[in-house]
């Protein structure tokens, strides 16, 4: 039996039942893959069936405004995602009708769609046969050949590509496509891998040469940077506090926030006041209070929050608030959200 007729005889055996599995509509499929990048399938299911609640076609979501996705799209993390999604939405349906590009080719020229997306919709709904090469692929074939070449260099990305081709059930790539990656969530998992009783370990290389927690090999390219802020939550008379929109390229792009003051350090009440003092824009407060007594760490891919909530009450009321009932309307980061939960005016 090969590579390839293990994998599927497996999968036939061992496969979840999951909702988009049962459906070849590019839509569906485009949906859960691009909410399934770097996220867990138990976290993405319930966001999955939200998004089809409230935008079952592409249509839909397409015509809908860019803070209903985000909201909906809130503690899913990595929000580019979501806007890119929002776009490709826009692009199928003004330049394709609605229609999905039906190859591998046409798929990877949408906004958001890269070699790993394009290759999943391509195989899966219209049985192109394109190997799919995820977090899950990379680790299975590792292990199995032994492969000592990095998943993240120039080099391994072309390689594991060609493999993952000369492997795959060209005829049944559907199912082949969706068996690799589920075998690489389940058998031939990141830690604890169930090799006792795995179809592949009798010429698994990473197996014989005692190689499993070893592979696959990554090079660590992150530096990791600290960041302070302080969260501004002002308060008058009336129940109101203020929002504002992040803009730019950075985290959270369109978002909103409490006002925000980055520091350089950790602040105490006194230097935040000192802070304070050399800004403008800001409403005049009576008083200035620590919410979290113990600093946030809110960990990014590529940075580290370090967080505190300050609570101000203003000296007079501020006409262009926001009542505090409804900021729950707003989409937010996933950590101005968790504090908004918590705290009780």
């Amino acid at each position: 039996m090969t590579f390839s007729e293990h994998i599927l005889k497996w999968y036939g055996q061992h496969k979840r039942d999951l909702p988009w599995r049962a459906t070849k509509d590019p839509y569906k499929i485009w949906l859960s893959e691009i909410m399934l990048q770097q996220t867990r399938v138990a976290q993405g299911m319930p966001y999955y069936h939200k998004f089809l609640h409230a935008f079952p076609t592409v249509f839909e979501l397409a015509n809908a405004s860019e803070e209903k996705v985000l909201k909906l799209w809130q503690g899913l993390g990595y929000y580019s995602r979501a806007r890119n999604l929002h776009a490709t939405a826009k692009i199928v349906v003004k330049t394709y009708g609605g229609q999905f590009p039906n190859t591998y080719k046409e798929l990877k020229k949408l906004k958001g769609v890269g070699d790993y997306t394009a290759s999943a919709i391509a195989s899966i709904c219209f049985d192109e046969p394109e190997p799919v090469v995820d977090g899950n692929v990379y680790r299975v074939l590792s292990r199995y050949f032994g492969v000592e070449t990095p998943i993240n260099s120039t080099a391994g990305i072309k390689y594991f590509k060609k493999l993952a081709r000369e492997v795959m059930h060209s005829v049944n790539i559907r199912d082949y496509n969706q068996g690799i990656m589920e075998f690489g969530a389940i058998q031939c998992a990141p830690k604890k891998p169930y090799c006792l009783h795995c179809p592949l370990n009798g010429s698994c290389v990473a197996l014989k040469e005692n190689m499993v927690a070893n592979l696959p090999i990554k090079i660590n390219k992150t530096k990791i940077k600290d960041r302070y802020f302080n969260y501004l939550v002002f308060l008058d008379d009336e129940g109101k506090t203020l929002l504002e929109q992040r803009t730019g390229k950075g985290i959270w792009q369109n978002l909103y926030q409490f006002p925000l003051l980055e520091s350089k350090k950790i602040l105490d009440g006194k230097l935040l006041k000192e802070e304070l003092a050399h800004k403008n824009g800001f409403p005049i407060f009576k008083t200035i209070k620590l919410y979290n007594q113990e600093t946030i760490v809110h960990k990014l891919s590529h940075q580290h929050l370090h967080t505190r909530f300050w609570i101000l009450d203003t000296a007079q009321p501020m006409p262009e608030g926001i009542l505090w009932e409804n900021i729950g309307s707003f989409p937010v980061p996933v950590l101005i959200a968790d504090f908004i939960r918590t705290f009780k005016i």
